[in-house]
């Protein structure tokens, strides 16, 4: 299957499509960028959208839709993760196929497009309940999708959870070496040494 590559809305939505865009703009935008340097007219721009509509669906302002943001950015990378899963009945080759997935992704993007939860969850640490519970929840269905696989090869509860919290932390890692180098070899050397670690068990 060719790279997932991130979806923009079209120029020229629906009427009903305004809070997805808005969403979705968000999204992007902080994934990016962070937080603190997306501001409501860029999000409302890019949504093609004007600002009355924003506040009109987040009358709580600019943390209520970052809110939103994390939860479709979290959603769109369990999409990813599961289409890697997806590929083998081997979970070795299928958590290695979801590192070249990332990567190719990220080269797709030129390199922008990085973890969907990372820039904003550290803006808020100890800051914003509501998006560190946003965060939260989404490392967590990420680290639940991949011990799902995990235990569905046999490997008992506590160690599937134990080894999918060691592949999200080396996909969060290697994806960040490869947007400061631009390049996928930080991926792809994941890949190879997650499957022999998988494989170990």
């Amino acid at each position: 299957m060719d790279a997932p590559s991130v979806t923009r809305a079209p120029a020229r939505a629906p009427a009903d499509g305004t809070r997805a865009r808005i969403v979705r703009a968000a999204a992007v935008l902080m994934q990016r960028q962070g937080y603190e340097a997306t501001g409501i007219k860029r999000i409302a721009q890019d949504a093609g959208a004007t600002l009355g509509s924003v506040y009109h669906f987040f009358p709580g302002g600019k943390k209520e839709l970052a809110v939103e943001a994390l939860r479709h950015g979290a959603d769109e990378f369990t999409d990813l993760l599961r289409t890697g899963l997806d590929s083998s009945d081997d979970p070795a080759e299928a958590v290695a196929e979801c590192a070249r997935l990332l990567a190719r992704t990220l080269r797709d993007s030129d390199w922008t497009d990085g973890c969907p939860v990372a820039a904003t969850a550290l803006e808020f640490i100890g800051r914003s309940p509501a998006i560190q519970r946003a965060s939260e929840e989404a490392l967590r269905q990420w680290r639940d999708l991949l011990a799902g696989k995990l235990g569905a090869a046999g490997l008992s509860d506590d160690v599937a959870r134990e080894l999918a919290c060691s592949v999200l932390s080396t996909l969060e890692g290697a994806e960040l070496l490869c947007r400061v180098s631009a390049s996928e070899e930080p991926l792809h050397i994941a890949a190879r040494h997650l499957a022999q670690l998988i494989r170990s068990f």
